[in-house]
């Protein structure tokens, strides 16, 4: 009887976290929506277009998100009052700020093509699908996009999202990257004028697939933030040799956790990968770490906690994107670690603290 209780709770649990994931999916960040409504003002729309929307104008400042239709719905507008184009121009104006929690991990990565495997990630611990993901192929790799368009709002997001792309991976490693080609799988728009301006690249239409390619090689790219970390690193083990001055074990456990916190929205890093960045062996830096008196699995544990709290206490966001940010492919599983931690769980905690 107790066995078949257990049972029911578990699939309760699977139920009403599956529910929530589909709400979830069905909001857009209201910092999204707000960027196109100003940049259709800033193209010449009267302010007043937007004080009927289902989701007015005057009621942004209040929101964190707003229903997926909604979303949908104003590029839509967008599209019929400015014309061909609109959702590709608003892909251009896009920062890395402007996407949360989800823009902050990217300005950790080490490499270009990490902001798609965080961005996989993301959508997979917080909605259960997966949005991108890269395929490469000798020379040539493709970010998949998928998200099927029930309505032309869907399509024209994901023209924006492919816009953006070309943007943020050109400020991510402060290159002018270009993709090679694009591949839509609607119709395309009457006027292309603004696409081939910020794609630069052959563009299909009626495709079985959306994706955008860029070269391998172009993929491969260290981020500005991975180039200066590094590169600040390698300066001072310099410095150290050609002064003669022994590592300071603290430091080197510094450098250790600092790249761990790095990399955590992107899983949970291997020891392998740490190693790289510092130009070390698994067995060196294993060796050098256990002479500190700590393990990496230690330093892992302790960055998790301490981001958690920190985020917990310091911020609003959601159990889940904390969950992401501190490498964990579940809620449930950062949910049970955290307990294991404190004594409370992270809602508890927060409420206390």
């Amino acid at each position: 009887m107790l066995g078949r209780q257990r049972t029911n709770s578990f699939t309760s649990y699977n139920v009403i976290t599956k529910k929530l994931k589909s709400l979830l999916m069905n909001y857009i960040s209201i910092s999204l929506y707000r960027k196109m409504i100003d940049h259709a003002i800033y193209e010449g729309l009267d302010r007043r277009l937007f004080e009927d929307l289902p989701t007015p104008i005057d009621s942004i400042d209040s929101l964190q998100a707003v229903p997926a239709d909604h979303f949908f719905g104003l590029h839509e507008l967008l599209d019929e009052k400015l014309g061909p184009g609109f959702s590709v121009r608003i892909g251009q104006q896009m920062k890395i700020d402007d996407y949360g929690v989800l823009g902050l991990s990217w300005r950790t990565c080490s490499k270009a093509k990490e902001i798609f495997e965080r961005s996989e990630r993301y959508f997979k611990l917080l909605s259960d699908t997966y949005v991108f993901k890269v395929e490469s192929a000798g020379d040539r790799s493709r970010i998949l996009l998928f998200r099927d368009a029930h309505r032309r709002g869907v399509e024209l997001s994901n023209e924006a999202t492919f816009s953006a792309t070309v943007v943020v991976l050109q400020a991510m490693t402060e290159t002018e990257i270009l993709p090679v080609e694009l591949s839509f799988k609607h119709n395309a728009a009457t006027d292309l004028a603004d696409y081939h301006k910020a794609f630069k690249c052959p563009i299909k239409f009626e495709q079985p697939q959306n994706y955008i390619a860029y070269r391998t090689t172009d993929l491969e790219i260290r981020t500005a933030k991975a180039d200066e970390s590094i590169n600040r690193f390698l300066v001072e083990r310099v410095e150290e040799e050609t002064k003669g001055i022994q590592v300071n074990s603290n430091k080197m456990v510094e450098d250790v956790e600092k790249l761990i916190r790095d990399a955590l929205p992107g899983g949970i890093p291997g020891i392998a990968e740490v190693g790289e960045h510092l130009g070390m062996s698994n067995r060196t830096l294993t060796r050098r770490l256990s002479e500190s008196g700590v393990t990496f699995r230690d330093l892992i544990q302790r960055a998790q906690e301490e981001i958690s709290v920190e985020l917990l206490k310091n911020t609003s966001i959601t159990i889940a994107e904390i969950a992401f940010q501190t490498g964990f492919s579940e809620q449930s599983a950062f949910n049970r670690a955290f307990k294991r931690w404190k004594g409370y769980s992270p809602l508890e905690f927060r409420k206390i603290g």
